[in-house]
């Protein structure tokens, strides 16, 4: 039985294949601990990041809550080695604080988990459209703030290289699947 699963686990480790290919930007932020957390900070892990803001009507205390999923199913596969990423595209009212608040609400390991700020929106919106070819705009109808959905999966040299649905239908096997083979491929 051990075997099939060597086979398996075998298997599914050839299957990955980046389909991205963005370098990101080099950034010093703060997160919720109000601590720095800069690209250097970063390398050599393999990251999950998304764009959330804290008073999000709609589809970030979903992504959020699929994130803290995420990261359960991590931890059955025995995936240590990771971190997430959350940057607030409401850097204004998003303060390390308003962040603490947030993730408060849910079941995060934060210790693996940045939320970030400490930048001016024009800023975030530059670094998502550059870095992870994403859309940050405000809402002119109201206070809410758009942008897309995706969780990204970030190598560990900074480049995003797959991002997959984070708000519905979230692939949590395939996204385990691809963290502990990019982690493996990055230890030999």
């Amino acid at each position: 039985m051990a075997a099939v699963g060597i086979l398996l686990a075998g298997c599914s480790n050839s299957d990955f294949q980046a389909e991205t290919d963005y370098e990101i930007a080099d950034f010093n932020y703060s997160n919720q601990d109000n601590e720095k957390v800069s690209l250097k900070d970063l390398e050599g892990k393999v990251w999950i990041a998304d764009f959330i803001f804290t008073n999000c009507e709609t589809v970030c205390p979903p992504m959020t809550f699929n994130l803290t999923k995420l990261q359960k199913e991590l931890k059955k596969a025995g995936v240590e080695d990771y971190k997430i990423v959350s940057f607030s595209v409401d850097p204004e009212k998003d303060t390390p604080q308003a962040l603490k608040e947030y993730i408060s609400g849910y079941e995060a390991d934060t210790g693996k988990w940045e939320l970030l700020t400490g930048y001016k929106f024009e800023e975030i919106k530059d670094f998502a459209e550059h870095s992870f070819k994403t859309i940050v705009a405000k809402d002119p109808n109201s206070d809410q703030v758009i942008h897309q959905t995706s969780f990204f999966l970030v190598n560990q040299e900074g480049v995003v290289v797959k991002n997959y649905s984070g708000n519905s239908d979230v692939p949590y096997e395939e996204i385990t699947s691809d963290m502990k083979t990019l982690i493996k491929e990055g230890s030999k």
